[in-house]
């Protein structure tokens, strides 16, 4: 897409992408809390599992279990929360900024 500012007709343009390291960031962290909160029962099921080898593999089995949990939930959470951040740079925001004239701008999709 070939962006132009609308103030200036400078094609000197970059993207803030605002929305997007928001969203990202507060999905993350809401995403390892509540991955660390369910990640409580995989580490009581890593804790039975290791059990089978002795107590170090209940350690190690139920450690496992939430560091497995909250990464994941921190995944799942930040990739959902990097799409919402996105639909909110395009439709919300005025995400892009002329490099030569400073004026914030949003590109309307026809």
């Amino acid at each position: 897409m070939f962006l132009q500012c609308p103030s200036c007709r400078s094609t000197r343009i970059t993207a803030n992408h605002t929305g997007r390291k928001v969203c990202a960031s507060v999905g993350t962290v809401a995403g390892a809390a509540s991955g660390i909160a369910a990640a409580a029962s995989g580490g009581r099921i890593g804790l039975a599992i290791g059990a089978v080898v002795g107590p170090a593999g209940s350690v190690l089995g139920g450690l496992t279990g939430v560091i497995a949990g909250s990464v994941v939930g921190a995944i799942v959470a930040g990739t959902a929360g990097a799409a919402l951040g996105d639909f909110v740079d395009e439709n919300i925001l005025d995400n892009f900024e002329c490099l030569q004239c400073g004026h914030a701008f949003s590109v309307a999709t026809d």
